[in-house]
């Protein structure tokens, strides 16, 4: 069983403490080297390894899985977690393109230019920073000309009028993110995002105009989008690591396409 002593209370730490406080410090000081009672390779072998090491909910944690090549082998509870990651990967550059390309197109006939991502916490505010910081790219701006990606976190009834603004519902697609598609906020602001494309533009409208990111297949239909356009993630992965996952990848890629995010993942994620 893993020690439940707290870093800071272990001497090392504390000895740190000291030093830092120390007018004389120097980099390469005995605490630091004496870190090593945090265990730290330790516990990082047993995240590869797929332990359970997120005590709170007893599962594994496995983000690192969402960057693996398609030959590695990620465990997680006896099963190879790789190749489920790149059939979601897969599926993305698959219908990014489509939607760029405008071989998919909404209910009337018109392509998709435009995307509201609606989660909230890790769901929204990673995807949200890279997002940023690609519009600081010259190539990727590029790749984005033409296109919108908007992000709706807040319940604000003001700030649901101001990412639709300026928007048409007959161009707009909208990504709901929610792994249990239950989340209050989230679910709140999808259905105001529902009932702006119905009003336009019929119910049946909802299937070429909304998409989602959940891994709860069933109230995904019974919402009115199709399954076979909900974009899986998995349970090993912390909301606050999920950019990597469909949770980013899919509104980034369908912005900037899936060869840009794929070539600038590992320097942003």
């Amino acid at each position: 069983m893993a020690s439940t002593t707290l870093i800071c209370d272990t001497q090392p730490w504390k000895d740190l403490k000291v030093e830092m406080a120390s007018t004389t410090l120097i980099c390469d000081t005995q605490p630091w080297k004496d870190l090593k009672a945090a265990s730290l390779k330790q516990q990082i072998d047993r995240m590869y390894s797929g332990e359970h090491i997120n005590s709170t909910e007893n599962r594994s944690v496995l983000h690192v899985a969402l960057r693996a090549p398609r030959d590695a082998v990620i465990n997680s509870d006896g099963k190879n977690v790789v190749p489920d990651v790149w059939n979601v990967l897969d599926k993305i550059r698959d219908f990014s393109k489509k939607v760029r390309s405008g071989s998919w197109v909404g209910a009337t006939g018109k392509p998709l230019k435009d995307v509201i991502a609606i989660g909230i916490g890790g769901s929204f505010l990673g995807p949200l920073f890279v997002h940023t910081a690609l519009q600081t790219d010259p190539e990727a701006v590029e790749f984005a000309k033409g296109r919108q990606l908007r992000f709706l976190a807040n319940v604000d009834p003001i700030d649901v009028a101001r990412n639709i603004a300026g928007l048409n519902p007959e161009t707009t697609l909208v990504v709901v993110v929610s792994k249990t598609f239950t989340t209050a906020e989230t679910m709140l602001n999808a259905r105001t995002l529902r009932e702006w494309i119905s009003s336009a533009l019929g119910p049946s409208a909802v299937a070429k105009h909304m998409v989602a990111v959940s891994t709860n297949l069933t109230l995904v239909e019974k919402f009115g989008i199709d399954p076979n356009n909900a974009f899986a993630f998995w349970d090993w992965v912390g909301g606050r690591y999920s950019v990597c996952s469909a949770v980013g990848v899919l509104p980034l890629s369908l912005q900037y396409g899936f060869s840009m995010v794929e070539k600038y993942g590992n320097l942003l994620f």
